[in-house]
């Protein structure tokens, strides 16, 4: 059985996520979401509630697994027996960055390959970062985010700059 490892802060999980995972389940035995408090990113949702959000999300699916993420990631794929991390690349500028971390993950841990996955072309240009400032401005973002995050954006923005 091939486990592969999604890690991410999903602060707060997208549709670009969500593809992401979806095409993670057509090549692997199963998948675990690792989500990663990220403190030093500020995070508008707590972990508790990111976790929470991306299993409203993702209801029903028996391969799919969601956990926090705490420490080194190639110390969480060897303590899950995991044999694959995925990334996903929106655009050319994420690749830097991610190639960058696959090389460390290697030299970390030689047995654990990075694989790529691009979301479909209509998630591009998603990221949690322009989803909250969109649904704090007040902004739709019913297309970019399933149902259990726009209403938890709505909760969160509510009287103070606008409603998802």
């Amino acid at each position: 059985m091939t486990r592969a490892i999604y890690p991410g802060s999903f602060d707060p999980v997208t549709l670009g996520h969500i593809d992401v995972i979806a095409r993670g389940l057509r090549l692997f035995d199963e998948v675990i979401v690792a989500a990663a408090p990220s403190e030093g990113k500020n995070p508008l949702f707590s972990i508790d509630e990111r976790l929470d959000l991306i299993r409203a999300s993702l209801p029903g699916e028996p391969r799919l697994q969601i956990k926090k993420l705490d420490g080194l990631l190639v110390d969480f794929v060897a303590s899950e027996q995991a044999s694959v991390i995925i990334r996903g690349l929106r655009a050319i500028s994420d690749f830097e960055f991610e190639f960058q971390m696959a090389l460390m993950n290697r030299r970390l841990a030689p047995a654990v390959e990075t694989i790529f996955l691009m979301p479909k072309e209509d998630y591009s240009y998603i990221s949690s970062r322009i989803v909250k400032e969109v649904a704090r401005l007040g902004g739709d973002v019913s297309g970019v985010v399933p149902a259990p995050v726009r209403e938890a954006l709505a909760r969160k923005f509510a009287g103070g700059g606008g409603a998802a």
